[in-house]
């Protein structure tokens, strides 16, 4: 039985270590996804507002075959609008409405399933559930670590790399990398926490979140009814962009399962969310707006949400936020690598324990 357990104690250590390993290395190549996305026109001046924009709506819309289930309108990172189909098909387009890139599934193209390994594991929507568990382990490692850490802080020693690879090495330069850390490992799990488990998130904004970060996110109550075929998408962009004229259009989407709405997201100036939370709905049987949301108006601990986000992915505070995430990801990842290699491969878990026969006792043959 105490051998069982101890496997199980060794194999479930190394698994929890690999995937932070993998979300932390995934996590720190996403700050920089748009730099390093491969794709012509991605450093074009950036246009606002353009007729481009709903000649691009509608052509994916009513294309021959399926209608695109979401346009990404292109951003001042990245100025190239991302088609996205239900069957994994996609393009980019550039801001005149050449497609620069397609692709026939999103494992062609590495920032997508990025995304979809860091959020999900590869396992939409349930993943997320998992990835969240795995965020709540490693802050309870923090915590358990800082505990170790204390009672050995007099042997502290900053190094770069373990002086060698056996258990005793990889402990101790575990111990004393992660206290350095520490302080953005918490900050990079906590949001990731929240995101994944709203309750979390309403816990760390106190009393009445719950209710506020609900209203800021409900849209308005419209039947499921399917999106008509002759609806005009150039309108329903205009009407969208009149709605709030200084802000930045980022996407619009088809109906989700369940909903009869057709959802045009924008980014005002005064928000820190990438994507923005200003929203406008039009009916997808007549395509007439059924509402609209302005996020800089929503409470506090809704604005408050909105900026867990950013805050996780490194894109409040400029280059120095983005290399401070990076490098919680890679701290994250070499970290969770050791705490596997001690567990597998280091001894990290004594195997059987030798029979000594104490001096001036013999053992009996049979």
């Amino acid at each position: 039985m105490i051998r069982l357990v101890t496997l199980a104690h060794r194999w479930v250590g190394g698994v929890c270590g690999l995937l932070l390993a993998i979300l932390g290395l995934s996590g720190a190549l996403l700050v920089y996804k748009d730099n390093w996305t491969l794709v012509a026109h991605k450093n074009d001046p950036f246009v606002m507002r353009s007729l481009t924009q709903q000649q691009v709506v509608a052509q994916a819309m009513h294309s021959k075959g399926p209608p695109a289930q979401m346009v990404a309108f292109a951003s001042p990172e990245l100025t190239v609008h991302r088609i996205t189909y239900a069957n994994g098909r996609g393009a980019y387009l550039d801001q005149q409405g050449r497609t620069v890139a397609a692709w026939s599934s999103e494992w062609a193209r590495p920032e997508l399933w990025l995304v979809s390994l860091h959020r999900y594991l590869f396992a939409r929507p349930a993943g997320e559930t998992w990835v969240g568990s795995a965020g709540v382990v490693g802050l309870l490692l923090v915590v358990s670590g800082i505990i170790s850490w204390w009672r050995t802080r007099k042997t502290f020693e900053a190094r770069l790399w373990p002086k060698r690879f056996s258990r005793a090495a990889l402990v101790r330069y575990h111990k004393d990398s992660g206290i350095l850390i520490t302080p953005v490992l918490v900050v990079s799990l906590v949001t990731g926490v929240a995101m994944a488990f709203k309750p979390v998130a309403n816990v760390l904004l106190g009393p009445g979140s719950a209710a506020a970060i609900s209203q800021a996110l409900k849209p308005p109550a419209y039947p499921a009814v399917p999106v008509a075929k002759n609806l005009d998408w150039p309108k329903i962009v205009q009407e969208a962009g009149d709605r709030f004229p200084q802000a930045q259009f980022r996407s619009i989407a088809l109906p989700r399962k369940g909903s009869g709405l057709i959802t045009v997201r924008l980014r005002q100036p005064a928000e820190w969310l990438p994507n923005g939370r200003t929203m406008v709905w039009f009916a997808a049987d007549t395509g007439q707006i059924v509402g609209a949301r302005d996020a800089t108006q929503a409470r506090a601990q809704a604005q408050a949400f909105n900026m867990i986000f950013p805050v996780h992915t490194g894109k409040m505070a400029g280059a120095l936020h983005q290399l401070i995430m990076a490098l919680s990801g890679l701290v994250l990842c070499v970290l969770g690598l050791f705490s596997c290699w001690t567990f597998w491969f280091a001894g990290g878990v004594r195997g059987k324990v030798k029979r000594t026969i104490p001096q001036g006792i013999e053992s009996k043959s049979v």
